[in-house]
Formats: structure tokens, C-alpha cells, sequence
């Protein structure tokens, strides 16, 4: 998988929603010379990316996406979060860079060491994340073309208990979390996501994770573009940590269906 071609998917929806499920972390894939620059043996590498990935978090789109009156379109990474992270800033505004996790990651979820001290990420930003993100935006577009109108659901997850790299590590981690933007995630939206998620055991707001991905040519600039982040905890679907899948699976991907008919109806 060295082509940039195959690095992400674009799945087609109905062709006038404006609903994109943007799916970024659900992937283990890694490219053998990608993988060369990692200093993880096999095994640790395995056990990071168990910690790492949103597992099946692309199923629960996939299911949401058949069960919804009018499909959504899908956007789905097809590599690991370890080759980049589609989702940082690629410069110093990323807060993540403090612990070694900015777009190319330096770092693991432990604090150890990824890849080599003074690695030059650079490579990678040009050859996956800059594609990936002008496909994002291209995306974007055609739904505010089509539809007048461009929503933005992240699918992710996180584990039960709090891993060392996280920052905001000591706050709330309910069943569902949200995450919010001040300018792209409109009250409607919001509401909306509480409602459709309100059978899982509780719902909060950017903890432990907040913020939710626009692509950076409408972020801030156009309301046209709405977003929301759902954060699900790995607990409510499958084991942890990069184990199966259990039924809450296909609850998840019923709860994800009535989010994005409900978005169809806020016009």
C-alpha cells in the first residue's frame, strides 16, 4: 500500500446529503518502508497499535451507512494513525507535538520511543498527510456544492482507562463523548447527537477528547461547514484493547444512522 491513491476512501452516499462520516483511526495498515522507520519490534508494534486504533470504528460507519434512509457519504483512512495523523495541525499549533504526537508521531501512547530522535516527519506529511487532506477538502466541497451544506461526523474512540500520552487524562470518560468546535458545531447538531446516543449510559462533552476536524480551508471561515466529534469508549463494543467486537457494535451503528437522519432534517 504505497500508493497515496490507496491510502484513503472515499465511500459514496446519497447524492444530495450533506453528511460525510470521516473515519480516520480505524486502521492498522502500515507500508513496509513506513514500517522500517519504526523502532518497535513486531510485537511491541502490535501491542501499540492494540492501544492506538479505533478498532472496528469503520464497521460502525459501514453500519450506519445501511441503516440510514439516506445514505451518508464515507471517508475512511485505509493506513494506521502511525504513518500520520490526518486529524493534528502539521505545524506548531498541534498541542499534541508536546508529547511526541504530532502529525507524524515520535512517540507512543506509553511515552517510549517510535521513531528516532530528530526524525524528519516531512517525508510523510508530503507523501500521506497533504493528500489525504486535499481529498478531505475536495469532499467537503462537493457536499457544500451538492447540498448547500456540509456536515462532518469523526467516528472515534478511546480506551476505558487513561493512557500516559493523553493530556487531558483526569477529566470525565462517559460511555459517549462529544466533541465540539465553537464555530462548526451548531446547537441543533449537538442535540441532535444526544438524542440519538441516549440509550449508552451517559453522555459529556470534550472530556476526555474535545475539538472535531474541519479541514483547514473552512475552518473558522465557513458555517457552512458543521462538525461534531463522537468519541465512543472502547468498553460499550468490543474488548480492550484491540480485541473484538461485541453488539454494541450494531447498536452504535443504529445510534449513528438516526444522527445522520436527524442532520437530514435540520436543513
Amino acid at each position: 500500500m504505497n500508493d497515496t491513491s490507496t491510502s484513503f476512501q472515499l465511500l459514496p452516499g446519497a447524492p444530495d446529503s450533506p453528511v460525510i462520516l470521516h473515519v480516520p483511526h480505524s486502521s492498522r495498515a502500515i507500508p513496509a518502508d513506513v514500517r522500517a522507520g519504526i523502532v518497535l519490534d513486531d510485537e511491541a508494534l502490535e501491542r501499540e497499535l492494540d492501544h492506538i486504533t479505533d478498532s472496528h470504528t469503520a464497521e460502525i460507519a459501514a453500519a450506519a451507512a445501511a441503516a440510514a434512509g439516506v445514505a451518508p457519504w464515507r471517508f475512511v483512512n485505509q493506513l494506521s494513525r502511525l504513518v500520520i495523523d490526518p486529524e493534528r495541525f502539521p505545524d506548531e499549533r498541534e498541542e499534541m507535538l508536546a508529547v511526541g504526537m504530532g502529525a507524524v508521531y515520535t512517540r507512543t501512547t506509553h511515552r517510549e520511543v517510535l521513531r528516532p530522535d530528530g526524525h524528519d516527519g516531512s517525508g510523510l506529511v508530503r507523501r500521506y498527510f497533504e493528500p489525504y487532506a486535499a481529498a478531505m477538502t475536495a469532499a467537503v466541497d462537493a457536499r457544500l456544492a451538492a447540498a448547500g451544506r456540509a456536515v462532518v461526523i469523526d467516528v472515534h474512540s478511546y480506551p476505558t482507562v487513561p493512557l500516559p500520552y493523553e493530556l487531558h487524562g483526569d477529566g470525565p470518560r462517559p460511555p459517549i463523548c462529544l466533541g465540539t468546535d465553537p464555530v462548526h458545531t451548531p446547537a441543533g447538531l449537538l442535540d441532535a447527537a444526544r438524542t440519538a446516543f441516549a440509550g449508552f449510559g451517559g453522555i459529556g462533552t470534550d472530556s476526555p477528547f474535545a475539538g472535531t476536524y474541519v479541514p483547514l480551508k473552512h475552518y473558522g471561515r465557513d458555517e457552512r461547514v458543521s462538525a461534531l466529534m463522537i468519541e465512543i469508549r472502547r468498553d460499550v463494543y468490543m474488548k480492550e484493547p484491540g480485541g473484538a467486537a461485541g453488539p454494541g457494535l450494531e447498536a452504535l451503528g443504529h445510534a449513528l444512522a438516526g444522527l445522520v437522519e436527524a442532520v437530514g432534517s435540520l436543513g
